[in-house]
This record gives structure tokens, sequence and C-alpha cells, in this order.
């Protein structure tokens, strides 16, 4: 009965707090020089499939922002990038679902809408890197106006959205796309990294038939922080979440993981008989021990 009074709340904060955010766009003019664009045919088939659990098709790349409580935002930042194998978008249970929770913690999110289905078979991540690297920017440009710190911002993602979230961490060099402004000069490192039952970090995006870790997973001293979540019957996204990991650790980059033994995927924050629905915990207080939320006092 707890369990569907939590999940019927959330839905009830989901449909207030959408009605409260604003959806920015993050790209001024023209996409990205070399941007697949779909015709008005395959636009209408593609949102045709869109429900009210997922966005099907997106175009151009937005950003819903949901400012913390005013008396409790602690200047925190986070871009929260929902999964969906990089072809649709589970908007609800791993976005606006996921936004409130970190607003019920003093933290702003901003919900990453960024372009599905996939563009290039060969580099699914690519768009997607795009559009995260700018909204990193877009965020630090406009700190002064959410009044956050541009110096505590995140980014959390589930499934490919965490691959998307590694992504960011670890590829922020990678010049994705010719600057358009003068956010464009802000760096789009982030300042941490929660990927939540990460995908795609093996090779060619393989996370079904090998544990090794891919070449995109370029891991430096200068890698910003990580938490990572994920279960163990979770095809190999455990294994390779825990290589990632140890490759933080080789390199010095204050990380902590949990593995959790059942839960599989998807999950996102909604409760569960499983304790893999205690990772939220777990990060509000990674995130209040590493010094990017307060601590509280008992």
């Amino acid at each position: 009965m707890r369990a569907i009074f939590v999940v019927l709340l959330a839905g009830l904060l989901s449909t207030v707090q959408a009605e409260d955010s604003q959806e920015l766009q993050i790209w001024p003019g023209e996409l990205p020089a070399g941007s697949r664009q779909y015709s008005a045919e395959e636009q209408q088939a593609l949102a045709a499939k869109t429900t009210d659990e997922r966005i099907a098709f997106v175009e151009r790349a937005t950003l819903s922002v949901f400012p913390a409580p005013a008396d409790s935002a602690n200047g925190c930042a986070v871009v929260i990038c929902p999964g969906g194998g990089y072809n649709i978008l589970a908007w609800p249970k791993e976005g606006v679902e996921v936004a409130e929770w970190f607003n019920s913690i003093g933290v702003t999110a901003f919900v990453l809408k960024y372009r599905v289905p996939r563009r290039d078979p060969e580099r699914i991540h690519w768009e997607p890197m795009q559009d995260v690297q700018r909204a990193i920017r877009c965020v630090r440009r406009d700190a002064e106006k959410w009044k956050i710190d541009a110096d505590r911002v995140g980014v959390l993602g589930f499934s490919a959205g965490g691959h998307l979230t590694v992504m960011s961490g670890v590829q922020y060099e990678t010049t994705c796309y010719e600057a358009v402004d003068e956010a464009d000069q802000l760096s789009c490192r982030p300042d941490f990294i929660c990927p939540i039952y990460c995908a795609y970090l093996g090779q060619g995006y393989d996370d079904r038939n090998s544990v090794a870790l891919g070449d995109l997973v370029t891991v430096t001293p200068q890698t910003p922080p990580a938490f990572l979540a994920v279960t163990w019957d979770d095809a190999l996204r455990g294994a390779q979440s825990a290589l990632l990991f140890a490759r933080l650790k080789e390199h010095g980059v204050k990380a902590e993981i949990h593995v959790f033994a059942k839960g599989g995927h998807g999950y996102g924050l909604r409760p569960s008989e499983n304790p893999v629905s205690e990772w939220p915990a777990h990060l509000h207080r990674w995130l209040q021990v590493s010094g990017f939320v307060p601590q509280v006092e008992e």
C-alpha cells in the first residue's frame, strides 16, 4: 500500500511540477553541422509513437528547468539525462520524477530532452553528446539567473542517459560542435557524474557480450568524481560499471559504487521490494560527504 501511495503521489507531483517548469531551447540557431534532419513524414510517424511514459522523437534539444524551493535551495544543480536506448526518452520516470527528488534535497534540476531516435548508427551518442555539452554550458552561463553555483553542476542519467552521463565526464575535451555564442567559451566538464544502471560502456556500445570497457571510456585524473548505482542481474552492466569504478580508482578519481544483487533495469527511483530502491538515499549522502550539498545536522 505504501509503495502504491508513493507512486501515486509522485505522479501527482509530476503533474504539478511540470506545470511550473520552464522549457528552454539550447540551440539559438541552426543545429550543429552534419545533424540529420528528418522529413515531415518521418517526424510525424515518430512523434505518433510518443506516450505518457516516453518521448519518441526530439528534433531540437531543450532543458526543462525545475528550480529548487527558495527556502531549501543550496546552489547545487544537475542536468538529468533520461534513458531509452538513444531511441526514446523515459521522460516522467527518468526525468521529471527525478527532478522533483533533487528539488526535495535543495538541488535545482534541468531535465535534458536530447535528440532521439538515433541519428548515426555508428556513433549513437554523438548528437546527444552535442546536446549535453551545450546544456552544461547554458546552465553555467545562466547560473546567476537560476541562483546556482557554476562550480557545482553535475550530470545524472539512466541507461543510455547513463552512458551519455559518462561521456560528458570522460569526453568533455572532445569538440562536438562549432561555438555558437558566448556560452561555448565555458567549460562543459561536469563537476560530478552519476551514471545509474549505465548502458553501452563496452566496445561498439556492447553491454551484453563482453565485460571489457570500450575505447570511448577515456578516464584521466581530471575526470569528475562519480557515483554509480547498478545491479548484478542487469546483463553485463554491473560488471562494466565495476570496471569503470576500478579505472576511476586507478587514476585517483574519487568515486562510489553500489552494485545491488537484484533489480534488473529501468526502475528509476520508483519504490520496490528490492534494496536497489535505496540508491537515491546513498546518492544524497555521497553528495553531502563530497561537498556538493550541505550536511544536514541531526
